[in-house]
């Protein structure tokens, strides 16, 4: 401040305590003005009170009885016309079935099919990642461990965990396998390429 002329250090000296004073009033009189929370709740409280009853809320009882014509939603089976057969005698088969007496073999099947392979192969990998991630922290804890009884419940507990993971990763590849044998069958039977994806 040495190189203020006099006249500014003077007037800023008088500015920064009314600065302060205006500061501290802006933020005390707003806080001053607002009610208790006490209050709020007590006006509330009798707000409530003088307040009418909830509204009525309508159940079963209180709606009038349906017509007593049938609506379309009420109408059974036996008003519907008669279906016309398109198989005939006794050795026809079922409309949901297929030369050799299995479902159908449509795009439904097929995707419903490679979708439930690709779900387990998906959360076969998962588990695995989490195996191996039990693995990687109980082999850093195996040799950060100095006590025997310690470091023989954890090398347990990894044993154990990489017997899984090694069964997990066997089902991970019957799972690939799987899925290459849907689509291999697919292409058999000729199915077309976007019922598998």
């Amino acid at each position: 401040m040495k190189y203020l002329p006099d006249f500014l250090r003077r007037s800023m000296a008088h500015a920064v305590p009314i600065v302060g004073l205006v500061f501290s009033l802006g933020v005390a009189l707003p806080l001053a003005q607002s009610p208790a929370l006490g209050d709020v709740a007590r006006k509330e409280s009798e707000r409530r009170k003088t307040q009418e009853p909830a509204v009525k809320v309508y159940t079963n009882k209180d709606l009038p009885a349906p017509a007593k014509g049938r609506t379309a939603e009420q109408k059974t089976d036996a008003d519907a016309p008669p279906l016309e057969s398109t198989t005939t005698g006794e050795g026809a088969k079922s409309e949901g079935e297929g030369k050799s007496g299995e479902a159908t073999r449509d795009e439904a099947w097929w995707k419903a099919r490679i979708l439930d392979a690709r779900e387990e192969l998906r959360r076969n990998e998962l588990f695995a990642e989490a195996l191996q991630s039990r693995v990687n922290a109980l082999s850093r804890d195996f040799v950060n461990r100095d006590a025997p009884p310690q470091r023989r419940a954890i090398g347990e507990d990894r044993t154990e965990a990489l017997n899984e993971l090694s069964r997990v990763q066997a089902e991970i590849d019957r799972g690939k396998k799987a899925i290459a044998d849907i689509e291999e069958e697919a292409r058999q039977a000729g199915v077309p390429a976007g019922w598998l994806h």
